[in-house]
């Protein structure tokens, strides 16, 4: 590990303290998801930017052997997308890997104030699942627009609908999870309560 990153953890750590003991709990909260985010994302590569990048990859090559819409280069990180025109050939690297808005997403919940312990775990995994099919699904999208409507169509398809599609999908995420907190509990509630009854 990086000298800095392991520096900025201790600092993040002992600020942390301060803050919880001065029950300063908006501070706490805001100083440990950006914190948290950061830390995240610094130790991310190589590692987990090539698990997700990966995942992601795999879950688009299940579209494009349905479709027959394109072709994956696994060892490269490439999807070859069929069209009558001209084929492109559209890169998935961290950009498209989601991690950034994983960690985000996985920082605001450890830091939730609402939660209990378990209900952080529960939508922290619930949400780095959604995050993840909702990143297929919009490359699914750009592939679908790009093999239609020819190469010259995908900056609309990957840079403005993929996007907006994926984006709009994150804030219904967000806002069932962070603005309805009883409403996104009675989700919690629902599937421990199937989870029981299995038992």
């Amino acid at each position: 590990m990086n000298l800095k990153i392991l520096l900025g953890i201790v600092i993040w750590l002992y600020g942390l303290s301060v803050l919880k003991r001065a029950r300063l709990s908006a501070f706490y909260f805001i100083v440990g998801s950006a914190g948290l985010f950061f830390i995240l994302t610094a130790i991310s590569r190589p590692y987990w930017v090539w698990f997700f990048t990966h995942a992601v990859i795999h879950g688009v090559a299940l579209f494009t052997e349905l479709t027959n819409w394109g072709q994956i280069m696994f060892k490269m990180g490439l999807v070859y997308i069929n069209n009558v025109g001209n084929p492109v050939i559209m890169s998935i690297d961290y950009e498209c890997s989601g991690i950034i808005e994983t960690c985000a997403f996985v920082s605001l919940v450890v830091f939730y104030p609402a939660y209990q312990r378990r209900e952080k775990v529960f939508y922290g995994v619930f949400g780095l699942l959604y995050i993840y099919l909702i990143n297929v699904l919009r490359l699914n999208v750009v592939i679908t627009i790009v093999h239609f409507g020819g190469g010259e169509a995908f900056f609309l398809a990957h840079s403005v609908i993929g996007r907006l599609i994926f984006y709009v999908l994150v804030i219904v995420l967000y806002y069932n999870v962070f603005t309805y907190s009883q409403l996104a509990r009675g989700l919690y509630q629902q599937v421990a309560d199937w989870r029981d009854r299995l038992r």
